[in-house]
């Protein structure tokens, strides 16, 4: 796991949401573990919707990180977040994406699951500022 993905999970928002990573060659899975404070309906159950958007754009920039060489944490411009189906009391899963990548701005799409990642809980697609590291530093 490279020092910048190490940083964004050693911040406390991301201790607190107990989010790992799981690193394999050029695939990055994030994992939200579940926790009953996670639990945003009692009656059905389900997952809090903004836990688990949270938890994809924690995923996203972890995947900008991973996967590209920046010399700061990309910051959110503006994510939209399509809620498929209610996430189930177990843990989540998501991997990201980046479909298009600029000298300032990145498009990221990140896919959450549960049981399997054909049939997706939730998917983000956002764009965040970047700033890659310059040629010669």
């Amino acid at each position: 796991m490279n020092e910048r993905l190490q940083k964004l999970q050693s911040s406390p928002y991301v201790r607190r949401m107990g989010v790992r990573f799981d690193d394999h060659g050029d695939e990055l899975t994030a994992i939200l573990p579940y926790d009953e404070w996670l639990i945003g309906n009692p009656l059905i159950p389900a997952l809090h919707g903004g836990a688990i958007g949270a938890f994809m754009e924690i995923t996203a920039s972890a995947g900008l990180l991973a996967f590209t060489d920046l010399a700061t944490l990309p910051k959110p411009i503006d994510v939209a977040v399509d809620y498929l189906r209610p996430g189930k009391p177990q843990d989540v899963y998501a991997r990201a994406s980046i479909t298009r990548q600029g000298s300032r701005v990145a498009n990221v799409r990140v896919d959450a699951w549960q049981e399997r990642r054909a049939a997706p809980i939730a998917s983000l697609h956002g764009h965040f500022l970047i700033k890659p590291v310059k040629a010669g530093n």
